[in-house]
């Protein structure tokens, strides 16, 4: 077996990571574009945003079992030149609802192949009480390099158009396999398990009941950050011309693709500090407050079109720190959990459960526009609050199943 200073392969998977999230977001970025050029309904629009986490859900649980049996190394190579080909393909083929749909879906494969192998491959080398606080920085390189797309997206599809704010993307990830390829040092998984439990029989994981819990709460925690994630751009957007204030005060410098910049920007710090937080006064109360203040907020926001662009910015803003708040510690949560030899299919699982609820979040919230009438503040108001009745069910799961703390966790 090799080895190799956990420091470093931190930083390498990071970066990595970082190059292969740069574009992630571009297509949400560029979503009322989308929208106006090809004529979408709010629901195609739904579908063009989710299809990326339908995608993932697909195959994520054969590659992030693998990682039990073969090198994730090897799997994430797989998911970058993946992703390259969906960025480059986006940019120069898409023409309208189904090409778009396939180059996103694509893009979803993709990053199947890389969030969670990546992870396994990170803290295969970083065991003990550190783990926690390394799962957290490969959260927080996904989530800056995932944020700063937004703007990066906007800015160039203003200078050269929209293909080439989506097409930065596959660069990114081609960089990406480079910098994996040379120097992520190659590790043998260790066979822990002589159970002879098959690649795909995920029964022992489910009968985890602390590792199911963290699991399902990452489901709707990953359902309303998709929503809002895929959404943000389309609804302030909305807000502004409604309101008359496209070019003028906060909107004319603060903009939609700038907002989800520093929204994600926002989440990173929440969701590393969240994880601190719940390491000093206990994870499931962590979470659960969280969860709470969530609802709470999803049930007013898309009201506030109709009052100002500054309380929606706002809202929003004051919503992503809540969201984020408790994404490091439902992954830690999970993947501390897991039993030996099963890391691997836990992450599988715990990701499966957690990208399906980001492919329902944004189709929920294009469908409720579309059948309560359209983009108006009574939808959008309806919208957010469809969502903040699906995020009960976070709540309900961690006061039935009542998850566990971690090693280096102050008690609940």
């Amino acid at each position: 077996m090799s080895t190799a200073n956990p420091i470093r392969v931190i930083a390498i998977v990071c970066l990595a990571q970082t190059l292969a999230q740069i574009g992630a977001y571009a297509v949400p970025a560029l979503l009322p574009k989308f929208i106006d050029e090809w004529s979408l309904s709010n629901t195609e629009a739904g579908w063009i945003a989710g299809i990326f986490y339908l995608g993932y859900v697909c195959v994520v649980p054969v590659l992030v079992s693998l990682t039990d049996r073969i090198d994730p190394k090897r799997i994430y190579l797989l998911g970058v030149n993946l992703i390259t080909a969906a960025g480059l393909g986006y940019a120069y083929f898409a023409d309208g609802f189904w090409s778009a749909l396939f180059f996103r879906g694509l893009w979803g494969i993709g990053w199947a192949g890389t969030y969670m192998p990546g992870l396994k491959a990170l803290s295969d080398f970083v065991e003990g009480p550190h783990q926690s606080r390394a799962v957290t920085a490969h959260v927080a390189s996904v989530g800056l390099s995932g944020s700063a797309s937004f703007v990066i997206a906007g800015t160039i599809a203003e200078t050269y158009g929209w293909r080439w704010g989506v097409g930065f993307a596959g660069i990114g990830a081609a960089l990406a396999f480079v910098l994996m390829a040379l120097f992520l040092p190659a590790r043998k998984p260790q066979a822990i398990d002589k159970t002879g439990r098959a690649l795909l029989d995920f029964r022992p994981v489910l009968k985890n009941r602390s590792a199911l819990a963290y699991s399902i709460g990452y489901c709707v925690h990953t359902l309303e950050m998709s929503a809002l994630r895929s959404w943000v751009v389309t609804f302030l957007a909305f807000v502004a011309v409604y309101q008359g204030t496209a070019s003028t005060g906060i909107a004319g410098w603060l903009t939609p693709t700038v907002v989800g910049t520093v929204m994600g920007l926002l989440g990173v710090w929440a969701s590393v500090s969240g994880n601190e937080v719940s390491m000093r006064f206990g994870r499931r109360r962590l979470i659960l407050a969280v969860m709470a203040l969530g609802v709470a907020l999803a049930s007013v926001i898309g009201f506030s079109a109709g009052v100002s662009y500054t309380l929606a910015t706002g809202l929003v803003l004051a919503y992503a720190v809540v969201i984020w708040a408790d994404s490091s510690s439902l992954t830690a949560g999970a993947s501390g959990s897991a039993l030996p030899g099963q890391r691997g299919a836990t992450l599988a699982v715990h990701t499966t459960l957690g990208y399906a609820g980001g492919f329902l979040g944004p189709l929920i919230l294009g469908m409720t526009l579309d059948f309560v009438g359209g983009a108006s503040p009574y939808g959008w108001g309806m919208g957010f609050a469809a969502i903040a009745v699906v995020v009960l069910i976070g709540p309900l799961a961690m006061w039935m199943l009542k998850p566990k703390g971690l090693e280096g966790d102050r008690p609940a």
